[in-house]
């Protein structure tokens, strides 16, 4: 008969089953990963900010990005390094850390969402309405979108652990590698329908308004560079759409395998190994892709090394 604890604000997480053997290869690659995604995102956000050449809405957009794949892995990667280190029995972290470590997981995954949409209308203006990008596309209009971006991700994630946060919780154990909010609800012995609904509708609304927003603008810019027949212009449009597209689709791919694998429970470990890709791998991409399909970079990059 399983045993009860009510509201214990001691938890246990149940991490990933890791062998002897394949113990210091993870650690090996999750933390030169991690110093990897700091050095790389913090970099460019002071290059771009340094830099008043970079002081363009495409870099001031992406700098969001940057923002966003810092914050995500730095909630989630230490705290799975430190866990590979100790016993199951061990892994105990406070009910308030993981509500808060839970918030910036949802944040993230969020986030690269809305602010991959931005970028999108951004290289929509670009492309589509060139002469009037300046106007368009002021410090103003920049400012909007990233308050925009951050507010409904950090409106929606807030509802979705609001909901998790009004149950009552009989059991201690998050089965997961970092806490989420399936994993807190499932603490719960109570009625937790309304929040397989809202995260389910959740789920639905930003993948749709995501997807969509990509398609359209996507489908403008096609549309745009056919009409126009102009090789500057195609150019143009190639070099920026296929960077940003990329990030997309990395992102986009890397997060519906752990939704996937969530419906087949016999995969657990390769769900908890996936959802940790999640975060390591759009963000490793992100600067490496960005950086070398832009020139302005490769330029102040040279600059910072070779001034002459």
């Amino acid at each position: 008969m399983e045993n009860y604890t009510y509201n214990s604000l001691t938890l246990q997480i149940e991490g990933l089953e890791i062998t002897k053997t394949n113990k210091y290869p993870i650690f090996i690659f999750l933390l030169s990963s991690y110093v990897f995604i700091l050095i790389a995102n913090v970099g460019i956000v002071i290059l771009i900010w340094k830099e008043r050449s970079l002081h363009q809405p495409m870099y001031l957009l992406f700098c969001n990005l940057s923002i966003n794949d810092v914050m995500g892995n730095s909630a989630l990667i230490p705290r799975v390094i430190a866990d590979i280190h100790v016993s199951p029995s061990q892994r105990l972290i406070h009910y308030y850390d993981c509500l808060l470590q839970a918030f910036i997981a949802h944040m993230f995954g969020t986030n690269a969402h809305t602010v991959l949409m931005i970028m999108a209308f951004d290289r929509y203006v670009a492309i589509c309405n060139p002469l009037r990008y300046s106007t368009i596309m002021n410090d103003k209009m920049v400012m909007k979108l990233t308050v925009s971006a951050w507010g409904v991700a950090f409106v929606l994630v807030g509802i979705l652990l609001g909901l998790t946060i009004r149950l009552n919780r009989c059991r201690t154990l998050i089965r997961n590698s970092y806490c989420d909010n399936a994993s807190l609800f499932k603490l719960s012995c109570e009625n937790v329908f309304i929040n397989n609904v809202y995260g389910l509708t959740f789920t639905v609304v930003l993948l749709s308004s995501s997807i969509g927003s990509i398609i359209l603008t996507y489908s403008k810019i096609t549309a745009a560079c056919l009409t126009n027949k102009s090789k500057s212009l195609n150019s143009k449009a190639l070099k920026t759409c296929s960077t940003h597209l990329c990030l997309y689709l990395i992102m986009l791919i890397t997060g519906f395998i752990p939704i996937t694998l969530h419906r087949f429970p016999q995969y657990t470990e390769y769900r908890k190994i996936s959802a940790i890709l999640f975060n390591v791998v759009p963000s490793s991409f992100n600067t490496v892709i960005y950086a070398l399909q832009s020139k302005e970079i490769h330029k102040c990059v040279l600059n910072i090394f070779h001034p002459k």
